[in-house]
């Protein structure tokens, strides 16, 4: 296979990736949520475990009316869906999924994945601003400060963990890994995905799109497929999230009894039991206000992160 065909093969397995792997977590989160809260709606259209409640979805969307506020900027408007959503193709690019298996290989791994998944609050903020509603404004505004608060420990948990590899390589991350760090390095791994839910405004960090409060945030003026795809970029923001946990805190491609031939199916299980982690977590707690988002980064989890690579440190001089 030339090198050409080999890159062309990888990126459209990422891309097909991008386009079902979110699908199939919103899915699996209308199933998981009907039968944990008694919800009859989503086990009912199709007719077997309500399997066209997707195709529904996608059917409502597509037929609802494209509006553009009258007085908003309309081309940042109509960009902002895009910016929200392609930071999150992007990372899963570089995401190994098993040996040999990765869509690009990216030196600083760690940091590069980090940084693009940062961009993607400016859609939020594109939206807010130019959706000409002073409500999407301050959603938009709560987004970005969600996002400065809960950045730092999700930063200082992953570099913990680039200091036991000795490498920011997400592949290099993998190479050294030992089933050791598992305990070792767990209250990074608490850290890094709580921040990473805060980050995706997932429940019960929803603050910034609460619907009861602040009428669903920055997106209030969105309907039809572009409000669609600020929910895509949200699934997508999950399946991205616990791959990179998987690959930083709990072996990605390794299993139990040391063979990687099968470590897309490692990568693939943990991801998806992180995923109904996720899920679970929506059903289960109610939201924090925003005092309490904002007390729980601060006071909690940057001493959390900050005591975690202060361990990492000790063990590496211990072991050297």
């Amino acid at each position: 296979m030339t090198d050409a065909l080999d890159v062309a093969v990888r990126l459209l397995l990422v891309f097909v990736a991008f386009l079902v792997l979110p699908l199939v977590v919103g899915q699996t989160e209308h199933k998981v949520m009907a039968h944990m809260q008694g919800r009859l709606g989503p086990m009912y259209a199709g007719g077997f475990h309500g399997w066209a409640q997707l195709v529904a979805d996608g059917v409502k969307f597509a037929q609802k009316e494209d509006v553009v506020p009258k007085d908003a900027d309309r081309r940042v408007f109509q960009l902002a869906p895009a910016v929200a959503l392609l930071p999150y193709l992007l990372v899963l690019v570089a995401i190994p999924v098993a040996p040999g298996s990765v869509g690009a290989v990216v030196d600083a791994g760690v940091f590069f994945a980090l940084a693009v998944m940062g961009v993607g609050v400016l859609g939020s903020l594109m939206a807010g601003w130019a959706s000409a509603n002073k409500f999407s404004l301050l959603g938009g505004l709560r987004t970005a400060a969600q996002l400065l608060a809960y950045e730092l420990p999700m930063l200082l948990a992953a570099a913990s963990v680039a200091m036991a590899a000795g490498t920011v390589s997400l592949t290099g991350v993998l190479d050294a890994f030992e089933w050791w760090w598992v305990p070792w390095q767990i209250v990074g791994a608490l850290v890094f995905f709580v921040a990473g839910l805060a980050e995706l405004q997932r429940p019960p960090f929803d603050m910034p799109v609460a619907d009861s409060e602040i009428i669903f945030g920055a997106y209030t003026e969105y309907t039809g497929l572009r409000f669609a795809l600020f929910l895509l970029a949200e699934y997508a923001g999950i399946v991205v999230l616990c791959a990179l946990t998987t690959v930083l805190f709990l072996g990605g491609w390794h299993g139990p009894w040391g063979d990687d031939d099968l470590g897309w199916l490692w990568t693939l299980l943990k991801t998806a039991v992180l995923a109904f982690v996720v899920i679970w977590l929506r059903v289960s707690y109610p939201r924090l206000r925003e005092d309490q988002l904002q007390k729980l980064a601060w006071t909690t989890l940057v001493p959390l992160a900050l005591a975690q690579i202060a361990l990492t440190g000790i063990v590496k001089v211990a072991i050297s």
